[in-house]
């Protein structure tokens, strides 16, 4: 069986030089703490801090990066724990991880298989690389370690070293867990609420009608008319605000933003409660909404985070057996400095709006992301995210923002995930790829050594404390 040792110098530069060099920044960097202003971690697993159920639960069925290569591969979703048409996957959680272990060589060279091999080396002490022949004994071994007290989520909160956790809610959400949490003496953590409105932008989704319902008793506010609804996400977000979130996320299929005139969104909004919608009513609706939404940001002060450009459930069998985030979102081409113009141009300088720009394009990055960050003082070029938080995503983006916008025009790492115990990997890689874009410059006499270490710390810690105003 191979050995699982993750090599000191992974990620770090073949060039002797520039290696030296690297080591150095990463040596500055390694054990700082971890702030996370963008995640899909649940609050209730902190505050309930109750142990795992079981290695497949925690590590392979809730990460769809995972079960959509091994599904690329003939492995059906089914067979990694994924419910079917609302009843549980009838697969027992060895057969799960069986099947991880089996498929093991499809994650070679991809971010997936960094995250495993440190997560299982560095958290849980494995010393082999999972195989079909070893399943059981490495099963065996997690889930005795996720028995014991040292592997609690709190326990591995603090292992963590995480300073900030920010989490992903719908507006409606009570948020009893993040209450609960900031009131409990004995965690001293913080873990932020993130106000995500996306299910009240598109009024042609079968959802929406059923979202204004629940965001009306959560707000006590009539959400019947457009006006309602704008005044119930102004209380929501208030209330979220007073919860200690700091930012907001949106995630729509494009980043036009255009206001509507009044009379014209009232008239979309009750044609969409009485199944009249016209072409284009829903279009305009969504794209007023998000002006709206950046209106409201330029007032509040709420960090905007915007990730554009994902193309939904892909597959429609698969959305129709499995449901939605089962690993059939994919990308589509990106487009910012057009799409944003209005947006910028009401409110792009004034010091209370900020914008934090992500894409699955990285095409954009160096030609839009960086040179909008590097114009505008609300706008921030968010880190690589989803399908390219990759080792060399990074290095290409440091490379493409850079020469418009700097260092300081930049968002820090963002792991984006609800697998919890990939943070402190997905995190790692993040500070090795900058220590070794860093080192380069470094070497090349564009930077000193001692300013190169100063960026080091400021974008792993600075950067999202001030970004995200935490």
């Amino acid at each position: 069986m191979t050995a699982l040792s993750p090599h000191p110098d992974r990620l770090l530069p073949s060039d002797p030089t520039e290696r030296a060099i690297a080591r150095r920044l990463y040596a500055e960097i390694a054990g700082l703490p971890i702030i996370s202003p963008h995640g899909h971690v649940d609050a209730a697993l902190l505050r309930d801090n109750r142990p795992f159920g079981d290695p497949a639960e925690l590590l392979i069925t809730p990460d769809h990066y995972v079960t959509r290569l091994l599904h690329a591969h003939g492995v059906g979703l089914g067979r990694l724990g994924i419910a079917e048409n609302g009843a549980p996957s009838p697969a027992s959680a060895r057969e799960i991880w069986a099947e991880f272990c089996a498929g093991w060589s499809h994650f070679a060279g991809t971010p997936v298989r960094y995250w495993f091999e440190t997560e299982l080396h560095d958290v849980f002490g494995i010393t082999r690389a999972p195989s079909a022949a070893n399943a059981g004994e490495l099963y065996d071994a997690i889930a005795e370690r996720l028995a014991t007290p040292e592997y609690l989520p709190r326990a591995l909160f603090e292992r963590f070293n995480i300073e900030v956790l920010a989490t992903t809610d719908d507006p409606a959400d009570d948020l009893a867990a993040h209450r609960d949490l900031a009131a409990d003496p004995g965690f001293s953590g913080r873990v932020l609420p993130t106000f995500r409105a996306d299910r009240y932008m598109d009024p042609a989704e079968s959802t929406w009608i059923a979202a204004l319902g629940r965001l009306a008793a959560a707000s006590d506010i009539d959400t019947g008319s457009y006006a309602g609804l704008l005044a119930a996400l102004r209380d929501r977000r208030a209330y979220f605000a007073r919860h200690g979130g700091t930012s907001t996320d949106t995630g729509v299929i494009e980043a036009t933003g255009e206001p509507l005139a009044e009379a014209e969104a009232e008239r979309i909004h009750a044609a969409a409660l009485a199944g009249t919608l016209a072409p284009g009513d829903a279009v305009a609706y969504r794209r007023n909404m998000l002006y709206r939404l950046a209106e409201m940001a330029s007032q509040d002060g709420l960090v905007m985070q915007l990730h554009p450009g994902v193309i939904r459930s892909h597959h429609a069998a698969t959305l129709a057996r499995f449901g939605p985030d089962t690993g059939h979102d994919l990308p589509d081409s990106g487009a910012f400095t057009r799409p944003l113009r209005r947006i910028l141009n009401d409110f792009g300088v004034n010091p209370t709006f900020r914008l934090a720009l992500f894409t699955v394009d990285e095409t954009v990055f160096s030609r839009e992301i960086g040179p909008l960050a590097g114009f505008y003082p609300s706008v921030y070029a968010g880190a690589p995210w989803w399908f390219i938080d990759t080792p060399g995503a990074i290095g290409r983006y440091r490379a493409a923002v850079t020469d418009s916008a700097g260092f300081g025009k930049t968002t820090g790492f963002i792991d984006d995930t609800r697998a919890f115990c990939s943070i402190p990997a997905r995190h790692d890689m993040s500070r090795r790829a900058d220590a070794a874009f860093l080192a380069g410059l470094v070497a090349g006499h564009q930077l000193g050594e001692d300013e190169a270490a100063r960026i080091a710390v400021d974008l792993t810690v600075t950067q999202p404390r001030e970004v995200f105003r935490l």
